[in-house]
């Protein structure tokens, strides 16, 4: 079955530095089905935090499960239009490590994203949580 094409529209601009690996901005078609997905977390069917310690592993674990949650909406990734990707950490380069995670399950579909360290996140041993809203024609 083919997919109708997407009701995000990623929204690059000139004006802003080209080296960032995302659109500044997304817009999506009027009439569009909104999915708000609650914060994807490195948890499996348990309930249990997996790879603590490993920044790299849990996001990959938020995004597979991201994935299925927007699934069970009808959605995929490349529908949708904005993610906030937070790291219980102050350090830079586990923000990278999450971000490339991110960057790469998304592809060529460069969602804005916004990338937060922050202080602690809700389960015992998470280290990243990702938070998407996507658009549904």
């Amino acid at each position: 079955m083919s997919r109708p094409t997407s009701a995000v529209r990623l929204i690059r601009a000139a004006a802003l530095t080209d080296t960032a690996p995302y659109a500044y901005a997304a817009t999506t078609d009027a009439g569009a089905r909104l999915v708000f997905a609650a914060g994807a977390c490195p948890l499996d069917e348990s309930g249990a935090t997996l790879a603590p310690g490993d920044v790299a592993a849990q996001a990959r674990q938020c995004v597979a499960n991201l994935v299925t949650a927007l699934e069970a909406a009808g959605a995929t990734l490349g529908d949708v239009a904005y993610t906030r990707v937070l790291v219980a950490t102050a350090v830079r380069e586990d923000l990278v490590a999450a971000w490339t995670v991110v960057h790469h399950a998304f592809g060529e579909h460069e969602v804005p994203s916004t990338l937060h360290g922050v202080t602690v996140l809700g389960y015992p041993d998470q280290l990243v949580e990702i938070e998407a809203v996507a658009a549904l024609r």
